[in-house]
């Protein structure tokens, strides 16, 4: 099977011009459709950059990142935001749901610039949370539901545009190991019904849940 994603020789370098700080260096990396893999490595050891790099939130200062064989990394930001938009659900540590925002209105966030009707988008939402065990949160705000909960809605939001992969950052830094371990089982089950998933770490145990792990150290993979 080809690489859905691939990072040839990539490097991501702060102030080149006078002392080169070295935040990814000459990484290479292959993820093929349907993979779950944890990026892992301590605070500071380019993970987060690497994730950017990965999830087309930045572009490399040197090297060549390919998602389905195509040669992404001197796109504009307008076009790099348009494959974000399409082809990657981003989960984060933090939620990011809007407060005064529904749990059913913020799973359907990502489907307000497209063609879909608000009828279809609301359709949508609601069977997206059920995948994630919340059919009956839906009329909930934010600070109504638990912070597993606000996670869960947080990948029905990732989810909603049937993305290529799913990209989570540090998903269960704020739960508790109850709430972490039903995140983690979501995405080992998303992962068995195809979805490619990532998941940014420096946690052994969220690690261990991904059937291949990325060391990151100062930079470099190891």
């Amino acid at each position: 099977m080809s690489a859905l994603l691939k990072l040839v020789n990539v490097s991501k370098v702060y102030r080149p011009d006078s002392h080169p700080i070295y935040a990814v260096k000459n990484a290479n990396l292959e993820i093929k459709e349907g993979e779950f893999v944890a990026i892992m490595g301590p605070s500071g050891s380019g993970k987060s950059t690497l994730m950017h790099l990965v999830g087309c939130l930045d572009t490399p200062s040197s090297g060549k990142v390919l998602l389905e064989g195509k040669n992404i990394s001197k796109l504009s930001e307008e076009e790099l935001a348009k494959i974000r938009s399409q082809k990657i659900g981003f989960v984060f540590q933090t939620f990011n749901l809007i407060p005064r925002t529904t749990a059913l209105d913020n799973t359907a966030l990502p489907l307000i610039y497209t063609d879909i009707s608000l009828r279809k988008r609301k359709q949508l939402a609601e069977k997206t949370l059920k995948e994630v065990n919340l059919k009956d949160r839906g009329d909930h705000y934010p600070n109504q539901l638990s912070g597993g909960e606000q996670q869960r809605v947080a990948i029905a939001r990732a989810l909603i545009n049937d993305p290529l992969i799913i990209l989570a950052d540090e998903p269960t830094g704020n739960l508790d190991t109850k709430s972490g371990q039903e995140i983690m089982a979501i995405f080992t089950r998303l992962n068995k019904q195809g979805k490619t998933v990532i998941i940014v770490t420096h946690e052994s145990e969220i690690a261990k849940y991904a059937k291949k792990t990325i060391k990151i150290v100062d930079g470099e993979i190891v």
